[in-house]
């Protein structure tokens, strides 16, 4: 592997990029036309324009990234996060033509892509999970005595969805029925497949994460993260390793992620996610990303290993050169998602041009960024700016930390989610590890924000 050719944009792009680098890999960039003069775009060895603004028409066009790892003369293609990151057609197409793929077989995107498959194969594996339909539900079946046997409330979930979409929150059972039929639709219209399957749900549970790094043959783990802190299922703080989990559970979920990618013969990097019942002291899984996580620098900070470079490493030489004794925890980390939102306008994006951008310093502080002070922030992708990371020796001092560093921040031109941050973080139910995945949806006096 010489050649890298990134499928993707913005502060994730420049991340590979560098990590790349200082391997001694040349980088292509594959851009749409407004990031052709992007921060990543100066930062990449060549620049491939794969099409107009619209993600569908150049960052989700297979057709068009393929063109470009040819034009290019890429022998690799590492997808980042969201857009092809998960595509298994994707995938298949670049081994195909004889390219290395930085990521998991396509067999496993297909199998952990698919949510009822992904719980059979987690529960074949030993790994906790909650009560719920055996497989993706018979339209011809009556649901009622499935759902009866889960039991209320409980979630009707697309089989393909993800990213916390087609999801349906049902409290009484004379809902359920027409739940069902409108998620249904609703599957088949976003994912292009109606399966649907049923999971009891956990009211106040904490979001929890497992990473995983394997070869294919050998598995390690590099520790725990909570994302608990989110907005309609998308996350704005991070942290590792999850505060107050008993180390009986720690362990369990530790040792069933290893075993799940075992199982899958699991190449790369993979996150396994659960829910925590803290109330029962209980975590059970969710799904698998078969892909680089956002949060994934938390991780880095804690275990002092560049999980990029590990991943890039896997897929070039085959090999996992990490074991897990390798594999050390110190301190505590945090990540904070700088969106280019409005927190008080029930975040509403906000394009414009960065006139100030000023970063915090200091010990323990990272920004991972994709902008510069004058660049534009346009209205086609997702708004996130940067991720401010924050390492100390303990979650307390890490608290004390990011509050200074983010006090440090100064941006122009934008509205962001900065404000909400620092609230968030000053919060006695985060202080004390009191929140859940529901807390902000739950506490609108935050900003004034509506949930």
């Amino acid at each position: 592997m010489e050649r890298v050719l990134i499928a993707n944009r913005g502060e994730i792009a420049v991340r590979i990029i560098r990590a790349a680098r200082e391997l001694g890999l040349q980088t292509v960039l594959a851009a749409s036309e407004p990031d052709r003069d992007s921060y990543a775009a100066s930062l990449a060895d060549d620049v491939q324009v794969i099409g107009p603004a619209s993600a569908a028409k150049s960052y989700l066009d297979t057709a068009a990234v393929l063109a470009a790892v040819e034009a290019s003369g890429a022998d690799a293609v590492h997808p980042g996060y969201g857009f092809l990151s998960e595509n298994a057609g994707f995938a298949r197409a670049v081994t195909g033509a004889g390219i290395t793929w930085v990521g998991p077989s396509a067999d496993a995107i297909e199998l952990m892509g698919n949510k009822s498959r992904a719980r059979q194969a987690a529960e074949d594996a030993g790994v906790p999970t909650l009560p719920g339909s055996d497989g993706a539900l018979d339209p011809d079946v009556d649901p009622l005595p499935i759902a009866r046997a889960v039991g209320y409330p409980l979630v009707v979930k697309a089989s393909s969805g993800g990213g916390g979409r087609g999801i349906r929150l049902v409290t009484r059972e004379e809902d359920l029925v027409g739940t069902v039929d409108v998620a249904r639709a609703e599957a088949q219209a976003a994912f292009g497949d109606p399966a649907v399957y049923l999971e009891h749900f956990v009211q106040r549970a904490r979001h929890v994460e497992v990473q995983i790094l394997g070869d294919g043959e050998r598995v390690i783990h590099l520790g725990d993260r909570d994302c608990s802190l989110q907005r309609r299922q998308q996350k704005i703080i991070e942290e590792a390793p999850a505060p107050l989990l008993p180390d009986g559970v720690r362990e369990t979920i530790l040792a069933s992620s290893i075993e799940l990618g075992r199982q899958c013969n699991y190449s790369g990097l993979g996150t396994i996610e659960f829910l925590y019942d803290s109330d029962q002291e209980q975590a059970a899984f969710i799904e698998m990303n078969t892909r680089l996580q956002v949060e994934h620098p938390v991780t880095e900070m804690v275990t002092g290993i560049d999980l990029i470079r590990e991943q890039l490493l896997v897929a070039s030489t085959g090999k996992l050169r990490l074991r897990q004794e390798d594999v050390t925890f110190r301190g505590h980390a945090f990540e904070f998602r700088i969106n280019a939102e409005d927190p008080t306008q029930n975040f509403m994006p906000s394009p414009g041009t960065l006139q100030r951008l000023d970063w915090p310093g200091g010990p323990g502080v990272r920004v991972d960024s994709g902008v510069v002070a004058g660049s534009a922030v346009a209205p086609y992708y997702d708004s996130l700016l940067a991720k401010v990371v924050v390492w100390d020796a303990s979650r307390a001092e890490a608290i004390q930390r990011s509050v200074r560093a983010l006090g440090e921040i100064r941006i122009e031109g934008v509205k962001t989610t900065l404000p909400l941050l620092s609230t968030v973080l000053q919060r006695p139910e985060v202080r004390d590890v009191t929140h859940h995945s529901k807390f902000l949806e739950s506490t609108p006096d935050l900003l004034g924000v509506q949930p």
